[in-house]
């Protein structure tokens, strides 16, 4: 797999690192709540797992499976919601943890429906940010790296359902996914 990346874009220190710096944000900022902590699955499931780790205040966990992609590089357009949450969050504090921000049609999305459904807040912390891909007004409230338009893959990201275990965020090859831009 490893020979599959052009090269290694953040490191796994890097990324340890990071992390716990948004993590002792996110615990300032969430001091005595109860939040929601809500990982988009699957992507999310490593940044999820070691933000929680550091986080201090007592926390309720659930999960979604929510996408825009389907097993190709571009979004489809369209939200699909394959796994919706097990919590009510009305009157909740919810804190999304996703993996990358892309065009921030999934999350824009979500966060509506989350709001219709009476969340009392939602905030976003994010891994990666490819803010030069916005085109919805929506913005991570903890973000660890901002990316240009790369196809990144590891760490929970994947390409086909590969690559995910990798410890580091690594550029793909366009040799690997070369005609498959739907």
């Amino acid at each position: 797999m490893d020979s599959d990346c052009e090269r290694i874009l953040i490191t796994e220190e890097q990324i340890r690192s990071r992390v716990k710096e948004i993590a002792e944000a996110i615990n300032r900022d969430y001091q005595g709540k109860n939040p929601l902590v809500v990982g988009i699955l699957k992507g999310a499931i490593l940044f999820f797992s070691d933000i929680i780790r550091h986080l201090s205040m007592p926390i309720d966990l659930d999960f979604m499976v929510v996408s825009s992609y389907g097993s190709g590089t571009v979004s489809s357009g369209k939200l699909k919601i394959k796994k919706d949450l097990d919590n009510d969050v009305k009157g909740r504090d919810v804190l999304i943890v996703e993996d990358i921000i892309d065009s921030g049609f999934t999350l824009s999305n979500l966060k509506a429906l989350l709001v219709e459904r009476g969340a009392a807040s939602i905030k976003i912390a994010t891994l990666l940010n490819k803010s030069s891909r916005r085109v919805y007004d929506i913005a991570p409230d903890y973000n660890c790296f901002y990316i240009e338009n790369e196809f990144v893959v590891g760490y929970g990201l994947d390409y086909r359902e590969y690559y995910r275990n990798l410890p580091y965020i690594g550029i793909l090859k366009a040799s690997v996914y070369e005609g498959d831009e739907e």
